[in-house]
């Protein structure tokens, strides 16, 4: 049973929970896999105390490591050593492509990552009863991740985006990278040059600005994941002033769900200790044997050193290296893998979702390039928009002194960008993502065609149906059982009925306001159909 190092005992966790069924489901992982690998849960008592002696080989795979890796360098200590430990630091641990004779092995991979890893119950239901709560006011919503973390704003040189610590955080981080290979540019980075090539993520402020071109309302529902935004709320702020219902994993559940979900946790007394005992004496000893007098004054009592609340007044000009964690912050990192969790399920399943970046702190794709694999397995055609950060970045400097009356061509551009990357987004994401994450863009090989699809698609009228299915270049023929019927209708129904049971709740979350939403819907749609015959007649204004 594989283990997540952030969910081990020692991170302060609940004691209720072994590492792996911190997040997933145990029982699901071993019966899902069983014709294909034989699953143990725990290690037999030899295995075990020549772990603890550090008796078992130890590989540290690198990213993206290829099948020549495994056959040559772990196949033979295997053999000799009948157990090897494999330790995966950044993901990724086999390369995307592989030969045409791995072509049951990549879907293996789909059954794994698809069907095999499933979030534990409790994590599946509160999800659910947040969906449920979302759906309730019966209106699509729009997940938006943003992306910013300090590790990837450091990795592209996007310090410049934000004022005063923020910047020189990011700085820290990007020094401490380079010190350590991880970078290979520069300290000082022009940021302002490397958005406009697209390297860095789009502000909330812009998404917000590209989703009311595009026609979206202002009590449109927008749900925030990936926790919290590397800079605080006050870079949300302009995305609340533009939309009524921004919301998040936070203000949808209560503290007791959550305090359900991590399950009996020891409370922790995070406070410094006093000095060694032992330093004290010597030092002291060494002063009663100095020289003659006059001697300076004894050295004072060591203090433990301790910082400011948020942590970084202290040590960031202090040290090139950031302190360690405490316990408390080891927990609420095991804590962070449950909220992501809860955010994955939300955006996989959302009716419309926008990345403001999709790359992580070392270049890789980060979690909303997973959410979109996902979406793209589950139903290629959701709504998933991809938009271009060096396109939007033009864009959005052509109107940046008026950006509050922009003009309708503009309008009509940034409407037609958007609808562009709902089919173009997926190309791209095959030529640039797939290469770097399988999981990015698992197509064809997670995929196969059923006969009822392809018929719709060979029969449709619209262009950008053909053209997705052209895209997507799925070959295999889906077995006969897949041909069932309209499944994605039963599941809509069923949300339907959902909504129908619970639409009391969305008074707590949402604002309401019931005499212009239907005027607003009406004017919307009434939008998004010309902006369509528009673009089938391939007319401009």
């Amino acid at each position: 049973m594989p283990e997540i190092q952030s969910t081990t005992s020692s991170k302060g966790i609940s004691s209720q929970f072994k590492s792996f069924a911190y997040l997933y489901n145990e029982e699901q992982f071993v019966l899902s896999l069983a014709k294909d690998v034989t699953v143990v849960r725990t290690l037999p008592k030899d295995l075990k105390g020549a772990r603890r002696k550090k008796e078992i080989p130890v590989f540290k795979v690198p990213y993206s490591a290829s099948p020549f890796y495994y056959f040559h360098h772990v196949l033979p200590v295997l053999k000799k050593h009948s157990v090897v430990e494999l330790v995966v630091s950044e993901g990724g641990c086999l390369k995307a492509t592989l030969p045409p004779n791995f072509e049951e092995y990549q879907r293996l991979r789909c059954r794994v990552s698809f069907h095999a890893l499933q979030f534990r119950q409790e994590v599946q239901e509160l999800s659910a009863k947040i969906l449920q709560r979302l759906r309730a006011p019966g209106r699509p919503f729009i997940a938006f991740d943003p992306g910013m973390t300090r590790e990837s704003l450091a990795y592209h040189g996007c310090a410049e985006l934000f004022q005063d610590v923020h910047t020189e955080l990011i700085q820290h981080k990007r020094s401490w990278m380079i010190k350590r290979g991880i970078v290979k540019g520069k300290l000082s980075v022009n940021s302002a040059e490397e958005r406009l090539k697209g390297s860095c993520p789009l502000m909330p402020q812009e998404i917000g600005i590209l989703l009311r071109a595009y026609g979206y309302s202002k009590d449109a529902i927008i749900y925030v994941s990936g926790g919290e935004v590397f800079g605080g709320q006050r870079t949300l702020i302009p995305l609340h002033a533009m939309f009524e219902n921004v919301i998040d994993r936070t203000s949808l559940s209560t503290p007791w769900e959550m305090i359900r979900l991590y399950g009996k946790e020891v409370n922790l007394v995070d406070t410094p200790g006093p000095p060694p005992f032992v330093e004290e004496v010597t030092k002291r000893a060494a002063w009663k044997n100095a020289g003659p007098r006059p001697r300076p004054l004894p050295p004072p009592p060591a203090r433990p050193k301790s910082y400011n609340i948020e942590g970084w007044w202290g040590w960031v000009a202090e040290s090139d290296n950031e302190p360690d964690s405490t316990v408390i912050e080891l927990r609420t990192n095991a804590h962070k893998l449950l909220w992501e969790a809860i955010d994955y399920v939300i955006c996989v399943e959302a009716d419309v979702f926008i990345p403001g970046f999709d790359r992580d702190g070392k270049g890789h794709p980060n979690f909303a390039s997973l959410v979109m694999g996902h979406r793209l397995y589950q139903s290629a055609a959701s709504k998933t928009f991809r938009p271009d950060r060096k396109e939007v970045a033009k864009l959005l400097d052509e109107i940046c002194d008026h950006r509050h009356h922009a003009n309708h061509t503009w309008l009509e551009t940034v409407r037609r960008h958007l609808t562009k990357t709902l089919l173009d987004g997926i190309i791209e994401a095959s030529n640039k993502s797939k290469p770097l994450s399988f999981l990015s863009h698992p197509v064809p090989e997670c995929s196969c065609s059923r006969r009822d699809s392809f018929e719709v698609s060979k029969n449709s009228s619209s262009p950008l149906t053909s053209q997705l299915w052209t895209a997507l270049s799925v070959a295999h023929q889906c077995p006969a059982w897949m041909d069932t019927g309209p499944i994605s209708q039963s599941k809509d129904k069923e949300n339907e009925e959902d909504v129908d049971e619970d639409d009391s709740v969305s008074e707590l979350f949402f604002k309401q306001n019931a005499e212009n939403h239907e005027g607003d819907a009406e004017v919307n749609i009434k939008e998004e159909n010309q902006f369509e015959d528009q673009e089938d007649d391939g007319g401009e204004r």
